[in-house]
């Protein structure tokens, strides 16, 4: 980040790294006059698929109530720190940032915040300062000690959950289960995403101690999927919609079931802002969630760029690589975070490719950069894996190994963000 970006001061002046507690935030919140409260809330944790779920149904309030003001609160960004706070579907404005963080500054260095508990402060001050009356909330990491777990939301959802942050969360699907289930609320709907036997159970009981009603997405509740490079097609079927044909623009079948989390979630919510099919249905079919299986075609090539960064990601990615007939050849232009599972993430997506190329994205900390040389000598690829460190350079090699083909970037936020920023493929 430059230091004239917006937002720029968070990273440097913060103490870094993650530290697990509500006190901090509660503390900027409430110097600030505790701008949390004078909006409606939904609180949408996960592993995967929660970023898409808060789109879906942002995309759907801002259908169903116009004359409402709606927020959306995510993370990371792609390629500007505003794409985090958003309302009515467009990013703050660097004036409204650099207000609410001249109000915030002095708290934040005073008990030595860490970046993502500024973040979030700043974010509620945002939406506080725009009358923002309904508010979509991502969890950040986890739940239970999350930064935004300090809402009081009319409705939860917890989309699934796989293997990642493991250092943070535990290494059992059922501990990892256990700290996202911390975000059910006494009273609040919660909605479980996640099917598998072991992390489900964890989650139900989470409910039921917290008191939450549950409504659970069951295995069923999606059916007939069919994936094209212009979205996904799929029957939902549901207590309260009923049987119904639904169309979204995103891709993969993974994105019917995030598409069956929000309809349930927006189903929970209090009859005021319950949409209607109808809205839900304009909603759907107008989100735009960049960096998912997102396709953009330029100069004869289609580039498919996606943000996934886990083993689980990379199974909802490939899984939607074999569904669609992609122009050939592929070519893999990968940067993977070197905390992550790069030698579990990359064997899938070398078998679908024809050629790839390993990269680093220039974004990414220092201290989180892989050795794509490294990778490229540990694995037995079944095609020709080149290494340019450059990713601008790589980027501007594949298109020259797949004039006519597949490009597909991705690898992590960092990643795809930083490939979007140098194609000037905007974000929103």
């Amino acid at each position: 980040m430059r230091p004239d970006d917006p937002g720029a001061w968070l990273f440097s002046r913060t103490t870094g790294g993650i530290r697990f507690g509500l006190e901090r935030t509660e503390a900027l919140l409430a110097g600030a006059g505790n701008p949390h409260r004078r909006f409606r809330a939904l609180h949408v944790g996960g592993t995967n698929g929660k970023g898409s779920v808060s789109a879906l149904c942002e995309s759907v309030l801002r259908a169903a109530h116009p004359e409402l003001r709606i927020g959306l609160y995510t993370s990371p960004h792609l390629v500007s720190f505003t794409e985090r706070i958003r309302i009515d579907g467009r990013p703050i404005s660097v004036q409204a940032l650099a207000d609410a963080e001249a109000r915030l500054r002095p708290e934040v260095e005073r008990l030595g915040a860490t970046f993502f508990e500024a973040t979030t402060a700043l974010a509620f001050l945002c939406f506080a300062e725009a009358d923002v009356d309904l508010a979509i909330v991502e969890v950040g990491l986890g739940g239970r000690l999350d930064s935004t777990n300090v809402i009081e939301p009319m409705a939860t959802a917890v989309t699934n959950v796989a293997l990642d942050h493991v250092e943070y969360l535990g290494d059992t699907p059922e501990q990892i289960a256990w700290e996202k289930g911390g975000i059910f609320k006494p009273g609040v709907p919660a909605v479980i995403g996640e099917t598998a036997p072991g992390p489900l159970d964890v989650l139900r009981r989470r409910a039921d101690e917290a008191g939450a009603p549950r409504v659970e997405v069951d295995a069923d509740a999606v059916s007939d999927v069919r994936v094209s490079l212009e979205g996904t097609r799929f029957r939902l079927s549901s207590d309260y919609w009923g049987e119904r044909e639904v169309r979204i623009p995103l891709i993969g079948a993974h994105q019917a079931r995030n598409a069956a989390v929000a309809a349930e979630l927006l189903a929970a919510l209090p009859e005021d802002v319950r949409p209607s099919w109808e809205a839900v249905e304009a909603g759907f079919a107008a989100v735009r969630w960049v960096g998912r299986m997102q396709v953009e075609r330029q100069r004869g090539a289609t580039w498919i760029f996606d943000v996934a960064h886990n083993p689980a990601g990379v199974a909802a990615l490939t899984a939607s690589l074999d569904s669609i007939d992609l122009p050939r050849p592929v070519v893999l232009i990968a940067a993977v975070l070197l905390d992550k599972e790069w030698d579990a993430m990359l064997p899938p997506l070398l078998a679908r490719a024809d050629a790839a190329i390993l990269t680093v994205a220039d974004s990414a900390p220092a201290e989180r950069r892989w050795d794509p040389e490294q990778a490229a000598r540990s694995l037995d690829a079944p095609i020709p894996v080149r290494v340019i460190p450059s990713l601008a350079d790589a980027l501007m090699r594949a298109e020259t190994l797949a004039p006519y083909g597949t490009l597909l970037v991705t690898g992590s936020v960092h990643t795809v963000g930083d490939a979007l920023g140098i194609l000037q493929i905007p974000v929103v």
